[in-house]
């Protein structure tokens, strides 16, 4: 069989299960009416969940199944991950959640699979080589073509024609072996069909429905549009003004193939706010050429009627089909995309560093309105609150100094946040003229999500007696003590980070979204005894209703001494403390090993170390030169992955993988966009990460822009393999666009 052939037929899925049938040569395959009939499967059964996943993930089969069965046990991906490597051979979270993911696929596929079947036996039309075809299939456009000929739809044109009789006349035109179409149609002159054209536009109606009913021309024409569709926007007339932020798509055309996603996303935006119209179609007459070749066999009056037909069935049929198939499918690809740079984002931002356990001031700025500031202890709780005005119109600078002054001695703040928003760098200023009593940090900390927060049933249930504006406030100090506590209050959609969220798939955005969300909580580990209950319902195990027992039974017990004590929260049975205790901290607590990554499975092994070296175990805690000398031999009966983690986390006992918060300082020259020149070198922090570039706050209102083309010195495809957020870096001013109210950067390397 010939390489093109061989192309032609590739998406059947896995070919591992078919075998040519031999006695079709590849010209009779080619006329072959439906495409799979090429194939045979070797099994009447669809594949395993295992299998698929298998095939799928080029993982192994053994990692596959101990996946599968941990997760069926109601095993969390991160404790899966943490305390199951010896299961899967070390698989990491990515990993482990592209296995559940290809399972859930799977079963999705099956479930479809047998409602074709059900359907089509329904119609008393299930052949067993359909059946067989169906259920080999895991295509999902290639399972719907074979879906598409018994697919209950309103009446068509090919339907009217069959109920007046005209069905035998398309067959007799289809099979083009000779004959005049109009002797043909003279027998089907009857009832409504009046004259032989009628009839003859009938039988062509019917052959239409069957040329794009066709798996395998269907299959053909996909394989053109994936190839050679270009994607196409064009303005809608009156539109130019509404539209003029997509002023770059009024005519716009890129093969589709090669349509970037950050800009497929914009012009399905576009599309949908009505200002241009979008396509996406290869040269229509190479289309219904390949049609012609597969179903045209001659050149006499029947082939003629069966090419119009064909003609027919791409435009008004099978090319509309395709084509919304396509976008669908580019926009499928750009959500991935965008959703996996979310999810980068995210993983980052919740993960920044966090300053720690230290008295906070907070200032969310603003002029009219007014600085609305509070006093937060070590653990984040409000001790005070005050407006301040020192911007326009009031401009009650000296009195609002004085105020801060005070309670920075007052209440021993060691640290001031200040949000980046209106009136941020203008207040950040100010304070920093300040004379304190002390060594006071001062911070700038993005604000994106927290007046979310502050209107949000968390923070009304937090403090119910004050106001959105406090809230808001009582937000920003937090992020800036610890990022992740308080960034798992608000919706990751609302936190400033990412491309086109809302443009996105917003089921899939959320479950990528809470993958993050779960993942970082457990990756940094939460204080038993502090953590709210909305970041106690992100450990592994857990949940909301279990993360509110807990914060009940530590205000009714005086808090935890163990992780032990789990065991006594009402409704958390063994299954959900095997998932939670190796994420949880007791600090200061009866065993040191509480505050540690050790799960309370492998205490016993731990204890057998200090056996073996004949110390107590909070003295081999921390102790590199006693953990140097254990090795593995002598204890056969811990696998390899246990006994290198416990050996790790011995060395540094529950250490925070965050960094510390750094103090960055902006240029003090540059307040406004107007302020820039071509050519500045600024010092800046990054806020978001894109398939295209990085922003960069400098200082200004407008984030400017690096372009991935400006953001190393080699070809940069992703820019967060080069680039993270809340980095700090220097950047040179390259373009500046007061109207637009764009910043071009590019980064200058060290």
């Amino acid at each position: 069989m010939n390489f093109r052939l061989c192309k032609l037929m590739k998406w059947v899925q896995p070919a591992k299960y078919y075998t040519l049938n031999t006695k079709c040569s590849p010209s009779s395959l080619i006329e072959n009416s439906v495409q799979i009939a090429r194939f045979r499967p070797l099994k009447n059964e669809s594949m395993k969940q295992e299998e698929f996943v298998q095939s799928n993930s080029g993982l192994l089969q053994k990692a596959i199944n101990n996946t599968l069965k941990l997760l069926s046990e109601g095993a969390t991906v991160p404790f899966i991950s943490r305390y199951r490597k010896e299961m899967t051979g070390g698989l990491d979270e990515v990993q482990i959640a592209q296995i559940r993911d290809l399972a859930k696929k799977h079963d999705d596929i099956t479930a479809r699979q047998q409602t074709i079947i059900a359907s089509i036996e329904e119609q008393n039309k299930l052949t067993p080589e359909l059946k067989d075809k169906i259920l080999s299939c895991y295509e999902s456009n290639i399972l719907e073509d074979l879906y598409l000929p018994f697919k209950q739809k309103r009446q068509t044109k090919g339907d009217k024609a069959r109920k007046l009789g005209l069905e035998p006349l398309a067959k007799m035109i289809m099979s083009q072996r000779g004959g005049d179409p109009e002797q043909m149609a003279e027998r089907f002159l009857k009832g409504e069909v009046i004259d032989e054209d009628m009839a003859i536009n009938g039988a062509k109606d019917i052959i239409a429905e069957w040329v794009n009913e066709n798996a395998a021309a269907r299959a053909r024409i996909r394989q053109l549009y994936q190839r050679k569709a270009l994607l196409q926007s064009k303005l809608v007339k009156g539109k130019e003004e509404e539209g003029a932020k997509y002023k770059d798509y009024f005519d716009f055309s890129e093969p589709l193939n090669r349509c970037a996603s950050h800009r497929f996303l914009a012009l399905h935006r576009a599309e949908k706010e009505g200002i241009v119209n979008l396509k996406a179609q290869p040269e229509q007459e190479e289309a219904i050429e390949q049609l012609d070749r597969f179903f045209v066999k001659g050149n006499d009056a029947c082939a003629q009627i069966v090419s119009d037909a064909c003609k027919d069935s791409y435009k008004r049929l099978m090319g509309p089909s395709l084509e919304n198939e396509m976008l669908n499918e580019a926009k499928e690809r750009a959500d991935k995309e965008a959703i996996n740079v979310f999810s980068t984002n995210l993983r980052q931002l919740l993960l920044a560093p966090p300053l720690g356990s230290k008295r906070t001031l907070a200032i969310d700025p603003g002029f009219r309105t007014g600085c609305k500031v509070v006093c937060l202890d070590e653990s984040g709780n409000l001790l005070n609150n005050v407006t301040i005005y020192p911007h326009p119109p009031q401009n009650e600078g000296s009195q609002a100094q004085a105020k801060i002054a005070q309670l920075v001695q007052s209440y021993k703040i060691e640290a001031i946040a200040i949000g980046d928003g209106t009136a941020g760098r203008e207040t950040e200023s100010l304070i920093k003229r300040i004379r304190f009593d002390r060594d006071v940090e001062v911070f700038v900390v993005r604000e994106d999500g927290a007046s979310i927060y502050s209107a949000s049933p968390i923070a009304r249930k937090e403090f119910p007696d004050y106001d959105v504006t406090v809230r808001g406030s009582v937000s920003i100090g937090r992020r800036l003590m610890d990022p992740l506590a308080e960034l798992v209050k608000i919706d990751p959609k609302s936190v400033g980070v990412g491309q086109y969220q809302h443009e996105v798939n917003q089921t899939q955005l959320k479950e990528a979204l809470d993958d993050v969300v779960i993942s970082s909580v457990n990756t940094v580990g939460v204080d038993l005894n502090t953590a709210s209950s909305y970041l106690l319902s992100y450990v592994s195990g857990l949940g909301p209703s279990l993360a509110e027992k807990i914060v009940e039974f530590r205000k009714e017990n005086g808090g935890f001494h163990s992780r032990d004590e789990l065991k006594k929260v009402k409704r958390l049975g063994d299954k959900a403390y095997e998932q939670a205790a190796g994420f949880l901290r007791v600090k200061n607590g009866n065993n040191p090993l509480d505050n540690s990554a050790v799960h309370p499975e492998s205490y016993k092994h731990i204890q057998a170390f200090a056996k073996k070296l004949k110390v107590d175990v909070k003295d081999l805690i921390g102790n590199d030169m006693l953990i140097k000398t254990l090795g593995k031999a002598d204890f056969p009966d811990i696998d390899n992955f246990t006994f290198e983690d416990l050996l790790k986390e011995l060395k540094k006992p529950g250490l925070d993988p965050r960094k510390k918060a750094k103090v960055l300082e902006f240029d003090a020259s540059i307040r406004t966009i107007d302020d820039l020149r071509i050519g500045m070198v600024l010092p800046g922090i990054v806020t978001n990460v894109t398939a295209f570039g990085a922003f960069v706050n400098i200082g200004i209102k407008e984030n400017g822009l690096i372009h991935k083309s400006n953001l190393a010195e080699t070809y940069v495809d992703d820019p967060s393999k080069f680039i993270s957020l809340h980095e700090h870096v220097e950047v040179q001013v390259m373009e500046v666009d007061i109207s637009r109210k764009r910043v071009g950067l590019k980064r200058i390397i060290p």
